[in-house]
């Protein structure tokens, strides 16, 4: 297929497109190398996938040096006439958008940042997806959508009216705009409601990162909740393989959907939500105690109060997972943390 991967210089749209391309797929990548965290960062993932730095112009696409059937454009989801004009030339048959303004903590200090990419960039690429026959808008979620619902596992069919932080709030809006265009446009939808992603090339303001590079710099590690918390940590690789058997898998409506009786997961429309998560909550200090074991070091814990927007836990049933496309995600957390310390230590030039 041809696809659009928006968010391709982010941490899971790197590891998709590498995916995508690798398989055959044709792939326009698309993301706007923000300063949220280190564009360095970004740019070496983006090095990684054959688009070089210094060929990078605002609307110019890059061929890649790697993968034959790739090429980056740098874009702003916000830009209407630039996605119109994307979507318009390159007539793709499917589009993942993983681009989002990310973070629940920063919500509380820059929320018209979640409403410009998370809000009015979606509604773009809606848009555009509706005029130009998309075969399947696959889009991701949160886990933070979940906010107050205490009832565990968390089911792609529990209500999600209650988040706590903008940035749930954000992602909720997306299904429930999701839900519309498939209503009225008949635009196949699936929702990916993604569970603490980690691995390498991971985000620096995401747990594993930040605790790993304090041990090693001999520096506190901040542990909200006094250590009290659990979360369903995914490994990337797996989230990646979930990713693309959906892509191939286009929402279907569900016949025996009833309205009186309304299922949150499904509709008459061709609408999806799904879980994807390793199904296997992790105390917050055993997942501490599985850094210092693969480091050979010990943290030093700054114990905290919870944040505003945090939940105490996540864990993800995905059960609808594995009956519609026969996967479950199964990395272990220890793999998964000896794989990511392994490529922060080679990509920082580390010395332990």
């Amino acid at each position: 297929m041809k696809i659009l991967v928006t968010g391709a210089a982010g941490f899971i749209g790197f590891h998709l497109v590498k995916k995508l391309a690798g398989r055959g797929d044709e792939v326009v990548g698309l993301d706007n190398i923000n300063d949220y965290y280190d564009i360095n960062l970004k740019f070496a993932r983006l090095k990684e996938t054959g688009i070089e730095k210094c060929l990078i112009e605002y609307g110019r696409a890059v061929n890649s040096s790697l993968y034959p059937d790739y090429k980056f454009i740098k874009l702003n989801l916000e830009d209407r006439e630039g996605i119109n004009a994307l979507f318009k030339k390159e007539k793709f048959e499917a589009v993942c958008n993983l681009a989002a303004q990310a973070g629940v903590r920063y919500s509380l200090i820059n929320p018209g940042a979640y409403v410009d990419s998370n809000i009015s960039g979606f509604v773009n690429i809606a848009e555009a997806s509706r005029h130009n026959g998309i075969g399947h808008l696959v889009y991701a979620s949160s886990s933070s959508v979940y906010g107050l619902n205490g009832r565990m596992p968390f089911s792609a069919s529990d209500n999600v009216d209650h988040p706590i932080s903008l940035y749930a709030a954000s992602k909720k809006a997306n299904e429930l705009m999701a839900h519309t265009y498939s209503y009225l446009f008949n635009l196949p939808t699936t929702g990916l409601r993604f569970f603490t992603v980690y691995g390498p090339y991971g985000r620096p303001d995401m747990a594993l990162f930040l605790f790993t590079r304090a041990i090693i710099e001999n520096k506190p590690i901040q542990v909200y909740n006094y250590g009290d918390m659990k979360r369903d940590f995914t490994y990337i690789d797996d989230i990646i393989e979930g990713v693309a058997r959906l892509i191939d898998r286009p929402a279907a409506k569900n016949e025996k959907w009833d309205g009186e009786r309304p299922e949150p997961q499904t509709s008459c429309a061709p609408y999806r939500i799904y879980n994807i998560g390793n199904g296997r909550p992790v105390k917050l200090l055993d997942f501490i105690e599985a850094i210092e074991e693969t480091l050979g070091r010990k943290a030093v814990k700054n114990m905290l109060e919870m944040q505003p927007g945090d939940v105490y836990a996540t864990w993800a049933d995905v059960e609808s997972l594995v009956k519609d496309i026969g996967y479950r995600p199964d990395t272990g957390i220890k793999d998964g943390i000896k794989k990511f310390i392994e490529w922060y230590i080679k990509f920082y030039g580390v010395k332990l």
